[in-house]
């Protein structure tokens, strides 16, 4: 078999069925993801052993390869013409597997994601730190794009990605973009969060904060001039905060309270929906950080934001309930998938 063939074959079903993801393993056909759904290619022939071996030889580099024979897992990238991937390697029960999210090459604006219009206000903060939270696979990295691409198209500023690996490509438009993947460019992203500060940066999107000593650097970088833009898995802002909080050892607590109170701009959770007329749309929650919110965090009064965000509709927070009652009564969703998706379906009764 062709295997790179093959694979251009599978990708281009992937963009063509308008699926998010491609998942290849040992013992099974390939199988794509429709609107949350797998659904197995039955056409295609069970994948071998030998077949998966030649997949990991066509897209991995040769020190990808040593990467995967060491962790077990290495992440990649790959490009076709009207999109890229990014996708993951691994093994199971001694078995491969690699799993594909298509990444589309052209950036989307608010409006086109279904998105409220207030979060281009963030994009206008000179500095701060911003973060999209939501599970895994509901869309955080495509809004994250979207308000970088806003930046780069309306302001004059230096702006670095830092991501592993490289999702979205930027055009230089207003702002000069440089874009660094972890272990091409930048041996981490702390590495690289660290040297931004003799860069002349402005504005930084780190892919996702996924330890300490990322999430310190980044919160420092907030208070002493720049713009950070990154991501979480977590539910909501109360849990983002807690997470945040949490991570660190209870002697530092406190002064990371202090730090986020001061430097954070706002959370934006979202998940994506199944749409009663085909495809998904977002649902989502947005916390602003006011005085009010700002206090609470200092304060350890966590537990009381939530509160906070249901009553300041006023000032631009987005309860995720509202937002998923809206959705009902405009007949975009189910009412049983606003149920699922609700963190608190006893309040979400009450406004459908």
């Amino acid at each position: 078999m062709d295997y790179k063939k093959e694979i251009d074959d599978l990708v281009n079903l992937v963009i063509k069925e308008g699926a998010s993801d491609l998942h290849l393993a040992t013992g099974r056909p390939p199988i794509i993801r429709v609107t949350g759904n797998l659904i197995p290619l039955v056409k295609k022939s069970v994948l071998s052993e030998h077949d998966m071996l030649g997949f990991v030889d066509a897209f991995l580099t040769p020190e990808s390869k040593v990467l995967l024979k060491a962790n077990k897992d290495t992440d990649f990238s790959y490009a076709v013409t009207q999109a890229r991937f990014r996708g993951n390697v691994f093994y199971r029960q001694g078995a491969l597997s690699i799993a594909l999210r298509l990444i589309p090459k052209v950036i989307r604006t608010l409006n086109e994601l279904n998105l409220p219009p207030i979060l281009e206000s963030f994009t206008r903060k000179p500095q701060g730190f911003f973060l999209v939270v939501g599970p895994i696979g509901q869309g955080k990295t495509t809004t994250l794009a979207t308000l970088v691409e806003i930046i780069n198209q309306t302001r004059t500023e230096h702006i670095l990605t830092i991501e592993d690996p490289i999702e979205f490509q930027f055009d230089s438009k207003k702002s000069i973009i440089d874009q660094r993947e972890v272990r091409i460019d930048t041996p981490s992203f702390e590495a690289a969060l660290v040297s931004m500060f003799r860069e002349d940066i402005n504005v930084c999107m780190v892919g996702e904060m996924r330890d300490i000593t990322t999430i310190s650097t980044a919160v420092t970088a907030a208070e002493t001039g720049h713009l950070i833009l990154s991501t979480l898995h977590t539910n909501n802002a109360a849990q983002t905060i807690n997470r945040i909080i949490d991570s660190f050892p209870a002697d530092q607590q406190a002064q990371i309270r202090i730090q986020l109170a001061g430097s954070m701009t706002g959370i934006f959770s979202q998940r994506l929906i199944p749409r009663i007329s085909g495809g998904l749309i977002p649902a989502y929650e947005l916390l602003i950080n006011n005085n009010a919110v700002s206090n609470l965090i200092r304060e350890n009064r966590i537990h009381e934001i939530d509160t906070v965000i249901e009553t300041s509709s006023q000032e631009g927070m987005i309860d995720l309930n509202r937002s998923l009652a809206e959705l009902v009564r405009a007949g975009e969703i189910t009412v049983e998938n606003a149920y699922t998706n609700s963190m608190n379906a006893k309040v979400l009764e009450r406004m459908i």
